[in-house]
């Protein structure tokens, strides 16, 4: 594909984990300091960024598919856009996706995308171009300090893994596992503060597994930077995620009970409730060792809410141990959890072992452990009818003077009443449904 002149708009699709949220953030933010426009979700752009996630089955095919509707759009509007394929896949596919896609003129990783403006200046003149280099750290070096964000923002602090659970892509797609410096990071989250954050989230592909040293030389983990950010005075709220549980350490723990801005929620996958299946999965934990972890959470906050990641149907799981799995749920009681069929993925190890699980068995599984985590978060959210607590407002409801925020425990809480975007309102939680609460505001905290 050939273009003549700078695009004048653009827009991100991102697709996947909140870690490719971020990344889209910074891409849009690079293209921004370009002067070029963004433009909403539905409307024409000159330039479509497809940030993509290469986790579950067919998402290479999805990236194709994504790229025809877009060329098919342009034709028919008598344009032609400007593609730029982005994330995992790009990194997975590299230059097949040149091969396969004429119409596009940009192929770049997760670790290179602070090079979109150069790979765009070829684009203009005829030159389509490639990127999956993974040099460490570089990226966040080049990209624009951060200007007017959300009241919650994504800070990511740790990218890649060295876990190489069997089933998974990401230490071939997002590479070994760096930590970004704690002054930079430091300095990164005030200026998200002064931008206009609230509520900052620490991403990392293991985010627990950040570590660093201080501005005094002393090494610390993630406890010890989050005991730092929470010193940011205008800061209100402070959460992580994803956590391993190999990497979860005493200071950690300790700092849900002794941290008042990091927000009573932890979200640590353990895939599988089966030991046999977690050994198949690479996994570090058992099903006892992980359930020992909650409780020494839940011993220094008592109020935390749970939230975990699970995989039904792994290469031989049997009826048996997707039962232990239910088990494990039925011990935790999870406030909120995430749900997937095993799906094979190119080149790792689970892709190639015996006993794959037939489609309608994952199927059945999947529905059973959805009705027990629907069932726990639904029974979470009505034992919480009753209570005050704060809530940070992200957006506008669907209704007339509607509001909606999150809950310390990242509950979806709607309300009416006197509050605007950013402000910290203490909200009388009264009534619960599956996915959200509705809530009477008594007062606002802190605008």
């Amino acid at each position: 594909m050939k273009y003549t002149s700078k695009p004048r708009t653009y827009r991100v699709k991102s697709f996947g984990c909140q870690m490719n949220v971020y990344d889209g953030e910074r891409m849009a933010e690079l293209l921004a300091a370009q002067g070029i426009t963004p433009v909403p979700e539905g409307e024409d752009a000159d330039l479509v960024v497809l940030n993509t996630c290469h986790i579950r089955e067919k998402a290479t095919e999805k990236v194709y598919s994504d790229i025809g509707r877009l060329v098919k759009a342009g034709e028919e509007a008598g344009r032609k856009p400007m593609i730029a394929v982005a994330g995992c896949v790009a990194q997975a596919e590299g230059e097949e996706i040149m091969a396969r896609a004429p119409a596009v003129g940009m192929v770049v990783g997760p670790q290179a995308y602070h090079r979109l403006p150069e790979m765009l200046d070829r684009a203009v003149k005829g030159q389509r171009s490639t990127d999956t280099d993974m040099p460490e750290d570089a990226k966040f070096a080049a990209l624009p300090k951060r200007r007017k964000v959300a009241p919650t923002a994504f800070l990511t602090v740790q990218e890649g893994c060295d876990k190489f659970c069997t089933y998974c892509v990401v230490p071939y797609t997002r590479g070994a596992e760096i930590s970004r410096p704690f002054n930079d990071l430091v300095e990164e989250a005030a200026k998200l503060v002064e931008a206009g954050a609230r509520e900052i989230t620490l991403l990392g592909q293991n985010v627990n597994a950040w570590s660093g040293e201080d501005a005094k030389g002393r090494a610390i983990g993630l406890d010890g930077l989050i005991r730092e950010l929470a010193k940011l005075p205008d800061l209100a709220r402070l959460r992580y995620t994803t956590s391993h549980p190999n990497d979860v350490t005493d200071g950690l723990i300790a700092a849900h009970g002794e941290v008042d801005k990091l927000m009573p929620y932890l979200h640590l996958p353990v895939q599988s409730g089966s030991d046999r299946v977690l050994k198949a999965m690479n996994r570090s934990h058992t099903a006892e060792s992980y359930l020992k972890l909650l409780e020494r959470f839940r011993e220094a906050r008592p109020d935390i809410a749970l939230s975990g990641d699970f995989i039904v149907g792994f290469p031989g799981e049997t009826d048996a141990e997707f039962e232990e799995t239910l088990s494990l749920v039925d011990a935790v009681g999870y406030a909120q959890a995430f749900s997937f069929k095993y799906s094979a993925r190119p080149g790792t190890p689970a892709a190639s072992m015996d006993g794959h699980v037939a489609k309608e068995v994952m199927d059945e599984r999947l529905q059973r452990l959805q009705a027990a985590l629907n069932r726990d978060q639904l029974a979470f959210n009505q034992a919480s009818v009753g209570k005050t607590c704060e809530v940070l407002v992200e957006r506008k409801g669907k209704l007339a003077g509607q509001w909606l925020g999150k809950s310390p425990w990242l509950q979806s809480v709607f309300f009416e009443g006197d509050a605007a975007i950013g402000d910290i309102v203490r909200v009388e939680l009264a009534e619960a449904g599956p996915n959200s609460l509705a809530g009477r505001v008594l007062e606002r905290v802190s605008a």
